[in-house]
């Protein structure tokens, strides 16, 4: 497994960023009308799926990494189920809703694959290395 230096490599954070910033684009353009609930909580999930990954990374320890990925997940659902709320409110057209909603489902499946790697490896994280 190659060792990762910062979360920016990290593809579950490429594309949870991808993902904000699109929908980031569609608020800006006005699709969410006035729903500034659902803004804000569209851009709050989205937001935490990249930025728990990212936290979780600097945290620097397998465990505190791990129990992050699974918040970033939860995350991924909250978001999907608020995809569902923008679509039956047609804020998004059936090809937005389906290019997020399998975007989502991917970001969903690359951190759950990572968190079974990471509860593989032997690496405890860099705050529990020995210094020589």
């Amino acid at each position: 497994m190659a060792t990762i230096r910062s979360f920016e490599e990290i593809k579950s954070w490429q594309k949870a960023k991808a993902v904000c910033k699109f929908l980031g684009d569609l608020i800006d353009q006005g699709k969410f009308k006035k729903s500034f609930r659902l803004i804000h909580q569209i851009e709050g999930s989205s937001g935490s799926v990249m930025d728990n990954i990212a936290e979780g990374f600097e945290r620097g320890t397998k465990g505190e990494f791990i129990q992050f990925l699974g918040y970033a997940k939860g995350s991924c659902g909250e978001l999907r189920s608020q995809l569902y709320r923008a679509y039956d409110r047609s804020f998004l057209t059936k090809e937005e809703f389906d290019f997020l909603k399998a975007e989502v489902i991917s970001i969903s499946g690359l951190i759950q694959n990572f968190i079974k790697s990471l509860q593989k490896s032997p690496i405890a994280g860099a705050r529990k290395k020995v210094a020589p």
